[in-house]
């Protein structure tokens, strides 16, 4: 018998582990994916209420409005249900993917903003003739959106590594992986670069009639910016020949979910004074393709992973809006 045989109860053992690890991560997906659902719902209960104002003593623009954000917060509680059920497993891809992407840029990429800015100082309200957001509004769409964030962030890669294990499963292998070219880091590259900047005090490039509403939170919110960024150009360099060896494959995929869609899902400032949104250097940037890995046999008989890179698409820069942004 060879000294590396494995005995028939420690195969049993190491089915018996895998599977409970599987029931354990269905479980967490179950948990996170209901979690969020119910956040969504706290907000729909808020917008609910706004529609029924606005129907008694409020304008046609102001109700089609909000019916549109009631419409927002049935599609994220369905895709929390869809991410929790089993039947959400056997949903078209086409069906699935384009909402959690969007999903996902509304809210995850915003995650690091959501914890830093209740440490900066806010600015007093401005006067108005009308009543300011009542507080437990104020506290139910905060929770809805964190609650909702937390558990896309959660649910999202266990849902999708669980319906295609291959895209997710494994090492990246730079002798396997798309070759790629130089270029496609630049864009990213370059808004990181900039989009920094700008976060840390820098001007230049900024409307100079603007430049009073670029106060912390805007500083801020530029910076999240410059963060999904630079995720999205790691995405697609750990995924390359000039990758590190070895990486998880789940970690880079993620990364490059959640950060190509930020552009495409401009997200509000927290107060709606400040608005993110896509900019035209974000929507040149070039796409990659997106491909499911495949799984090969090299001609010495091992398995190795072929991944492509996903889009290299990064958030556009928050400017200052002038008026306010309904949540």
């Amino acid at each position: 018998m060879h000294a590396d045989a494995r005995s028939p109860s420690a195969s049993g053992r190491s089915v018996r582990s895998s599977g409970t690890s599987s029931r354990r991560r269905t479980a967490l997906r179950r948990v996170a994916a209901f979690t969020a659902a119910a956040s969504m719902s706290l907000y729909l209960m808020v917008k609910i209420v706004w529609v029924v104002l606005e129907l008694r003593d409020g304008t046609a623009d102001w109700m089609m409005l909000n019916l549109v954000t009631v419409v927002m917060a049935l599609t994220g509680i369905t895709l929390g249900l869809a991410l929790g059920q089993p039947w959400g497993l056997r949903l078209p891809a086409w069906l699935v993917l384009p909402f959690a992407w969007i999903g996902s840029g509304f809210l995850v990429s915003l995650l690091p903003y959501m914890l830093v800015s209740g440490f900066l100082e806010q600015a007093p309200p401005a006067p108005s003739d009308g009543a300011g957001l009542p507080v437990w509004e104020g506290a139910l769409i905060s929770v809805g959106f964190a609650g909702m964030a937390v558990g896309l962030v959660v649910a999202l890669p266990i849902y999708l590594a669980e319906r295609w294990p291959r895209a997710f499963a494994g090492r990246v292998d730079p002798r396997d992986a798309d070759a790629g070219r130089p270029w496609t880091l630049l864009p990213a590259a370059a808004l990181t670069v900039v989009w920094s900047f700008w976060a840390a005090g820098g001007t230049t490039g900024l409307d100079p009639a603007a430049l009073d509403g670029w106060d912390a939170h805007a500083r801020l919110l530029i910076g999240d910016s410059a963060l999904c960024a630079a995720l999205a150009g790691w995405s697609v360099w750990a995924l390359s020949r000039w990758g590190r060896p070895r990486t998880p494959l789940r970690l880079p995929m993620a990364a490059g979910f959640v950060a190509s869609t930020a552009a495409a899902a401009p997200p509000a400032g927290d107060d709606g004074r400040h608005l993110l949104t896509g900019s035209a250097s974000g929507a040149t940037l070039g796409v990659r393709k997106c491909a499911i890995p495949r799984t090969r046999s090299s001609a010495g008989g091992t398995r190795r992973m072929t991944a492509a890179a996903p889009a290299s698409t990064a958030p556009g820069p928050a400017t200052p809006a002038s008026g306010p942004v309904s949540a």
